[in-house]
């Protein structure tokens, strides 16, 4: 089976909703950040305190190699579409669905300080959502948007999958 990808902002669900999906679809999930640590050796935080540039060079890597597998639900990282070699590697693979949260959804949600990008406060959230939204609608074979319960959001993306 080809892949399922999840992109979107931080924090708008794509962690959540990936290993819910993987487990109703018998997929397997990969967390794409999770699975760049381990192969980099380095934290996020660590690679971003290099540069941006350093942490996109191994996050292409990263994107390339899962691309390479089948049955993954791979929730990416927030910046993925920033460059469109990725969306291209994952157009390849499979399926790519945006979970769209509006900034004021996440910034109500989640823990932005625990966020590497979004460590720089609220206004951050809004100016990246901003910034990438047309890059998430443009790179996406479909949109759901994370409004409402958990519950309904995943019954629209298993809608969609099968649709």
């Amino acid at each position: 089976m080809k892949n399922i990808i999840l992109i979107g902002m931080p924090g708008c669900g794509k962690s959540t909703f990936g290993k819910i999906l993987a487990q109703r679809l018998h997929l397997t999930f990969v967390d794409a950040d999770t699975y760049l640590e381990q192969k980099e050796g380095k934290t996020i935080p660590e690679l971003f305190a290099v540069s941006e540039s350093c942490f996109r060079d191994a996050e292409e890597r990263t994107i390339q190699e899962l691309s390479q597998k089948e049955n993954l639900v791979i929730a990416t990282g927030g910046g993925v579409v920033k460059r469109e070699i990725n969306i291209t590697h994952l157009k390849k693979s499979g399926r790519i669905l945006f979970i769209d949260r509006k900034p004021e959804d996440i910034v109500s949600d989640v823990e932005v300080g625990t966020r590497p990008l979004l460590a720089e406060g609220v206004q951050k959230v809004f100016d990246l959502y901003k910034e990438r939204i047309e890059l998430y609608r443009k790179s996406a074979d479909v949109t759901v948007e994370n409004k409402g319960p958990l519950d309904k959001v995943l019954d629209d993306l298993l809608k969609t999958l099968r649709g």
